[in-house]
């Protein structure tokens, strides 16, 4: 690490010299020196817009709680909270979210566990805020819109599910990825190992975080994160081999990328063999249900073999044809990755995969009924004990009306999120001088592009799988706008940290 001498002016980005700084200012590192930073009648005026989003999205979690009570349900939901009485790991979902809802069992409230949830959600805006310190605060305060005040990120975070909990993950170790410090990579590591134990999405984020510390030329620090990210993941493979003598974090793998091939797969081009042929559908690809129902409908071919879905042979099986129906039509896959794709960067928000699926995730005018399916029934009755009482959801006006009136006009659309993607490519291609070393808003874009990608590759397109990209989509263009230029006054960024401009890792 390379800083300017300290009886020596420091340069400024164009190479103009600025005068040392004045050591007592460095009290503002440190507990007491940010409480007494943010005593200072300045600092609120400084960042009274973003004060000003994070407070309006206080006040709409607020209505959140006071108008769906406890929470709102969505049908992983239950699967969650029987993990939470049987510790095991589950072959779909990995059981992160479950030990989160274990660690607030003690207050036996579902809204305990939504009121942290949107805790969370208010925190994600908080570190893109300080993460994107270096653009200018309305730059900065405009990223952190989205995450903040999108009436659809506020009903996930009312959904006992766990993409919230992902999101806060992924976007903190993001967050710490662009200080450019050295003590932040163990945490790093372990809360992108944090992010696979709640969602597997997050797995090729491990690899892709310790790529961008290679290209910036430090292998020994990639090397600390992915032992740190490696150790939570093979103790959590070592649990699930010893459950089910299976290695992985899940056991649907292969379930999940067949149903992803059903939205094309023709047995008459893939000609496969007869232990294969059982899993075809005869109806054309334009005829059949959403990719989904190859999963959890009774009339699925899958479904209807003998055993759980979910075996290690069933599991298999699935693998085989899904990896024949790609090889043999790779044209028709790519084509519907794309057509699911593009259904992230549309204007509008039609109904997809399904009305029950596309209904979770708008804030209900008629209480929710109970739970139809077995596997959900059989959760309910656990989180009867979870809530030590009855459970549902109680809507309550005026609140819940104002939320869905909300809900009609504030959203993200799909093309500002596209938007938003392009603004740092554009950034790159027109800047004048390159850098020597990949930019920060490369680590959150390629984040954000894995995130909106990887569904449509091995599952399809959820509106809830977009959320969590958009913080980081967002993160990424407050980066790349004047990423390098820090305020002058002193050369201290808007939170109080001694950050030198000339510093460089």
């Amino acid at each position: 690490m390379a800083e300017a001498r300290a009886d020596e002016p420091a340069k400024t980005g164009r190479g103009r010299r600025r005068a040392p700084r004045d050591p007592s200012r460095r009290s503002g590192r440190g507990i007491r020196g940010r409480l007494a930073l943010v005593k200072d009648p300045s600092w609120w005026k400084r960042h009274r817009w973003f004060l000003g989003v994070l407070a309006l999205g206080t006040v709409l979690r607020a209505l959140a709680m006071l108008g769906y009570r406890p929470a709102l349900w969505f049908p992983d939901s239950y699967t969650y909270i029987v993990t939470v009485f049987k510790p095991s790991p589950d072959l779909v979902r990995p059981a992160g979210y479950p030990m989160f809802m274990k660690l607030l069992q003690p207050f036996h409230s579902f809204g305990v566990v939504t009121a942290a949830q949107h805790l969370l959600g208010l925190a994600i805006g908080v570190l893109i805020y300080r993460a994107a310190r270096r653009a200018p605060r309305w730059v900065a305060t405009l990223a952190t819109v989205p995450v903040l005040l999108d009436a659809y990120q506020i009903e996930l975070e009312h959904l006992l599910v766990s993409d919230t909990l992902f999101m806060f993950l992924v976007v903190a170790a993001a967050a710490l990825c662009v200080t450019e410090r050295r003590a932040t990579v163990v945490a790093i590591g372990l809360l992108l190992a944090a992010a696979t134990l709640t969602r597997t999405i997050g797995q090729p984020l491990i690899v892709l975080f310790a790529a961008w510390f290679v290209l910036r030329g430090r292998v020994r620090l990639a090397g600390v994160l992915l032992a740190a990210a490696l150790v939570p993941l093979v103790a959590y493979g070592g649990w699930f081999y010893a459950t089910y003598h299976r290695v992985g974090l899940v056991g649907a793998n292969g379930v999940f990328l067949y149903a992803r091939t059903m939205s094309f797969a023709d047995c008459a081009k893939m000609d496969p063999p007869p232990d294969l042929r059982v899993l075809c559908d005869p109806r054309p690809p334009e005829r059949r249900p959403p990719s989904q129902e190859y999963i959890w409908a009774k009339d699925s071919p899958l479904v209807e073999l003998p055993g759980i879905t979910f075996t290690k042979k069933n599991d298999d099986l699935a693998g085989r044809f899904a990896t024949l129906a790609i090889t043999s039509q790779p044209l028709d896959y790519a084509a519907s990755v794309l057509t699911e794709l593009g259904r992230t960067f549309t204007w509008g928000r039609p109904v997809y995969p399904d009305h029950e699926i596309y209904g979770y995730y708008q804030f209900p005018v008629k209480e929710p009924g109970p739970p139809g399916r077995y596997p959900a029934q059989v959760g309910a009755d656990y989180a009867k004990l979870y809530e030590q009482g009855a459970i549902g959801t109680k809507i309550v006006e005026p609140y819940a009306g104002w939320l869905r009136a909300y809900q009609s006009v504030a959203r993200l659309p799909g093309l500002l999120l596209l938007g938003a993607l392009l603004v740092p490519l554009v950034a790159a291609v027109t800047r004048r001088r390159r850098p020597r070393h990949p930019p920060p808003w490369l680590v959150p874009w390629s984040a954000a592009v894995v995130l909106l990608v990887t569904p449509a590759v091995a599952a399809e397109f959820d509106y809830r799988y977009v959320l969590p990209a958009v913080p980081l989509a967002c993160l990424a263009a407050a980066l790349s706008i004047r990423p390098d230029v820090l305020t002058q006054s002193g050369g201290d960024n808007e939170f109080g940290d001694d950050i030198p401009p000339n510093v460089r890792l």
